[in-house]
């Protein structure tokens, strides 16, 4: 096993923070707003975040699953989407209330502040930096990008030190056993299918996979425009909403090439899914690395106690939340079950299959597969959890009342079967 879980992406941007601190320490400047980096490299970091979070998920949608689906797996597939939204509202209760009784002990401090749990923690960078970003400029949280990106950075540091203890302990208790994938090069049919176009031609795959995820996102950004100017009260909130409205249009585009391909229009296979894995991974990692180098540590000085305590009561109650949830809904594969999601919770979903692998390494279980599809239903439970994050710094206690009776509800959902099976046993 890996002595470290961390990402090497943001390896490489904890790397970038420590070269800036050293030119500040010497220039007494801004390395990333040299002249250098185009005199703004910081808020070029930020749009590159930004942008990475949308394409990254523009192009897993294009990537082909692995067949039909049993009325079994749905439900399982379900579940951990309820399960990822479940985990999205504990963490915002949480934070919410932290944050809550930090501005009532920090003059000024921004009361809404731990809405950003979720986003940074459950969702990730982007995200953490979307809200970080409509709370700094909307509602005048002063450090919101950066308060949002290192609780976003906490949660890759809670995803790998809590997954690294718990594999030794479990491991030392005889609970598992560490599966290492089997080496070997990669087959031919996990590059390229039947009937697809070839590697290379008049134009390459590769740049076809890319020409494909760009039409999507400007087919999405198009939308953003669109909306942003319907309702010029919600550009902001509209725009931070870049992902899911990339998701959209990539969802459309896909079904309409499986269109032309039944109508006999399209002869051949466009999308390749080996490429567009490498692709998904190669804007995340990018999305990482700058959203990490982002954070500005001098703007948090007066919060960095607050943040700390914010980071680790995440990664507690994510860890027992996520436990026993395994554990009651997911027996037969309870800890590659709770491996990912935990990994995903506090980091990404590339931090879910790093400590998966620990235990699965050939993904036997179907603990991957609940990773890919529970996006689904969690786009569709989630929704209003990010309209409500806009709300919280107008009516923040409002919010977690809110906040309280949605987890609950979303654990009604989620329990549905021990919950009614144990009402009809007492009748």
């Amino acid at each position: 096993m890996q002595a470290s879980l961390i990402p090497t992406s943001v390896l490489g941007g904890a790397l970038l923070i420590a070269v800036e601190a050293v030119y500040k320490a010497v220039t007494g400047k801004v390395m990333f707003d040299s002249a250098f980096f185009g005199g703004d490299g910081t808020a070029a970091l930020e749009i590159i975040t930004y942008h990475m979070l949308a394409l990254g998920f523009v192009a897993s949608v294009f990537k082909t699953g692995k067949g039909r689906l049993t009325r079994k797996r749905t439900t399982e597939i379900f579940n951990t989407g309820v399960t990822t939204v479940s985990t999205y509202l504990l963490q915002g209760i949480f934070g919410l209330a932290i944050s809550l009784l930090a501005a009532q002990a920090v003059a000024g401090f921004f009361p809404a502040a731990g809405v950003l749990l979720p986003f940074g923690y459950g969702q990730g960078t982007g995200q953490a930096l979307n809200y970080g970003t409509i709370y700094e400029t909307q509602f005048g949280f002063v450090g919101g990008k950066s308060f949002g990106l290192t609780i976003a950075a906490l949660g890759f540091i809670s995803a790998a030190l809590g997954g690294v203890v718990h594999l030794n302990v479990m491991k030392k208790r005889g609970k598992i056993t560490v599966r290492t994938a089997k080496e070997g090069a990669i087959r031919a049919d996990q590059i390229q299918t039947a009937n697809e176009i070839p590697m290379q031609e008049s134009m390459d795959k590769m740049t076809v996979q890319i020409a494909l995820v760009a039409a999507s996102y400007l087919l999405a950004y198009f939308l953003m425009w669109l909306l942003g100017s319907l309702l010029p009260g919600m550009k902001a909130v509209i725009y931070g909403f870049n992902f899911l409205l990339g998701v959209l249009m990539a969802t459309l585009v896909k079904l309409f090439l499986g269109w032309l391909k039944k109508r006999g229009i399209v002869k051949k296979e466009y999308v390749n899914s080996f490429l567009m894995t490498r692709a998904s991974n190669f804007f995340f990692d990018i999305m990482v690395v700058s959203g990490v180098a982002a954070i500005r540590l001098g703007i948090l000085e007066d919060y960095w106690g607050i943040i700390l305590t914010m980071g680790l009561v995440g990664a507690v109650i994510t860890y027992i939340y996520n436990r026993f949830v395994a554990k009651v809904m997911f027996p037969e594969y309870a800890e590659e079950q709770f491996l990912v999601m935990y990994g995903m919770l506090t980091g990404t979903a590339s931090t879910g299959i790093i400590l998966l692998r620990e235990v699965d390494g050939d993904f036997v279980t179907p603990a991957s597969d609940n990773l890919v599809f529970q996006n689904f239903p969690a786009i569709v439970f989630g929704f209003p959890m990010m309209l409500l994050a806009t709300l919280a710094p107008v009516r923040p206690v409002l919010t977690l009342l809110i906040f309280i009776g949605f987890f609950v509800m979303m654990n009604v959902i989620l329990f549905r079967s021990k919950i009614f099976r144990r009402r009809n046993m007492s009748s």
